[in-house]
Formats: structure tokens, C-alpha cells, sequence
């Protein structure tokens, strides 16, 4: 087993923000390592069918397209969000039939595409696609996206121990 690497110690601020981004992000791809295509989609939480680890991978992607994309950049909504005017608050996580490997990947792409995003954006940057008193500046973002993010992969953790009694937070070598 090997351990995922958390940021250097002295990193600055920047680098220590995105880097445990970076450290959540990738337990979301770890917890789901080797679940099989039932599994990935098994409602275990009778209270919460809709998460599932499939289901929660697409949420993340799409959580990550609107606090970077939509409100970071301000790019504005072309009608290709799973969310629409009237549909269901987690129309995102509706992903039954979808693949796991394709959400992850898509997962990834999207995790790229945020950290281009705000590559050369200081953390004083405040979101384009919020009206001025609700914006947010990039500095709460990245606070805002480790939490939610953490968050998920504990509940990725608990789901994967229902589903076959993986725990922790390492890989196989």
C-alpha cells in the first residue's frame, strides 16, 4: 500500500489550497478503485438512494463545474448542466446508467479544467457568475471545494465499507 502524497509542509498558501484539493480529489478515484459496475451503482442507504459512488462522482463533477466554471470564470449556463428549471434538486446524481469509469474520467477532466481556471487567477479573485454581494472569492472557493469535496469522499468511504469492507485512505501498490 502506498500513501497518496499530501502538500509539502511549508508550501505557501496557494499551493497548500489547491494541493489538498488535489488530495481530496483523488480519494474520490481511490474509493472507487475496483468496484464492480453493480457495485458502483448500488443504493445502500436506504434514506439516500441517489448515493451511490456513481451518483457522488457525478455530483462532484458537476459541483466543480459551477463553483469554477460558472462562478470562478462566469461562464454562463448553456443548457448543458444536468440541472434545470423545475427539475429535481440532484438531477445531477440520476446516473444509473451511466459507467463508472466514464464519470470518473469525466471527473478528472473537469478537475483539470478548474485547476486551469484558476491557474493564474490570485486567491483574491472573487466569482464572475454571482451577483457582487454574493460573490465569493477564489481564496473561500478553494476553502468551499476541499470541505465539500472531503465531505463526499467520507461518504465514499462509509459506502465502499458497506459495499465490500475496503476502509482507509491508501492504494494498492
Amino acid at each position: 500500500m502506498t500513501e497518496v502524497q499530501r502538500p509539502a509542509l511549508t508550501a505557501g498558501e496557494r499551493d497548500q489550497l489547491i494541493g489538498w484539493l488535489d488530495l481530496q480529489r483523488s480519494f474520490v478515484r481511490m474509493k472507487c478503485l475496483g468496484l464492480s459496475a453493480e457495485d458502483a451503482h448500488r443504493k445502500v442507504v436506504p434514506t439516500s438512494p441517489l448515493m451511490t459512488p456513481a451518483g457522488l462522482v457525478a455530483h462532484l463533477r458537476w459541483v466543480e463545474y459551477s463553483w469554477f466554471q460558472q462562478g470562478v470564470a462566469g461562464v454562463p449556463d448553456t443548457g448543458q448542466t444536468p440541472w434545470v428549471e423545475g427539475g429535481h434538486v440532484d438531477a445531477e446524481m440520476f446516473v444509473d446508467d451511466v459507467p463508472l469509469d466514464q464519470l470518473l474520467d469525466e471527473y478528472d477532466a473537469e478537475c483539470r479544467q478548474s485547476n486551469a481556471t484558476i491557474a493564474d487567477l490570485p486567491l483574491e479573485h472573487v466569482e464572475l457568475g454571482q451577483p457582487a454581494e454574493k460573490a465569493a472569492s477564489l481564496r473561500y472557493v478553494l476553502c468551499h471545494m476541499i470541505e465539500e469535496t472531503a465531505r463526499h469522499v467520507g461518504h465514499l468511504d462509509i459506502i465502499r465499507e458497506l459495499l465490500d469492507g475496503s476502509t482507509g485512505y491508501t492504494k494498492p501498490d
